[in-house]
């Protein structure tokens, strides 16, 4: 090994290593192949054990016991293995809708505004953003956040005027009379 490394760097004979490589190459020894023998027939006097897959069955039967069982979901899962779902009382509740809802107008004059617009809408008070006189990165700043909170709290946001939005909560409208007064006024309070 020494000496092959030595030659390599130049700093030996390489004389004795022009044979290398002409040698026959050498085939991989292979692993005697055993014959599979037949397995001895068990001479003892006990039965034998019954196969693990005959012996698998639900918990807390017996074989030939069928009974319906009631499952942690309250479903009956009768001897046949089919799941039958309980009976439930079908209750049915009005969603409270607040018809006449006057929105909150806001006119913002700094991102510090976004609080108003949120604190309002997270009391079911629909918010009308003014942004006409706020200057554009305020206005991207404001439109991001407030989508944010409507997608967030499942409300909507839809675009009444020219840079001007009405953020509607869930269950809460605002009628069609409370926006023309809005509009007449010009989308101020």
């Amino acid at each position: 090994m020494w000496r092959k490394a030595m030659v390599y760097l130049g700093l030996g004979d390489d004389a004795g290593l022009d044979d290398y490589g002409t040698e026959e190459p050498v085939e991989p020894e292979r692993a005697p192949i055993r014959e599979r023998q037949p397995q001895r027939q068990s001479s003892s006097s006990y039965p034998e054990e019954p196969s693990a897959i005959a012996s698998v069955r639900p918990i807390g039967t017996r074989p030939g016991a069928e009974r319906a069982q009631e499952s942690e979901l309250g479903q009956t899962i009768a001897p046949t293995g089919a799941v039958q779902p309980q009976p439930r009382p079908k209750v049915v509740r009005p969603v409270a809708v607040m018809p006449n809802a006057k929105p909150f107008v806001v006119i913002p004059t700094s991102y510090n505004h976004a609080q108003d617009v949120a604190d309002r809408y997270k009391s079911n008070q629909p918010v009308i953003m003014n942004l006409q006189e706020a200057d554009q990165e305020l206005s991207r700043r404001l439109i991001d956040f407030s989508s944010g909170l409507c997608y967030g709290l499942g409300g909507k946001m839809e675009r009444v005027a020219q840079q001007v939005f009405l953020l509607t909560p869930t269950n809460v409208e605002v009628s069609a009379e409370e926006r023309r007064r809005l509009e007449e006024r010009d989308y101020q309070s």
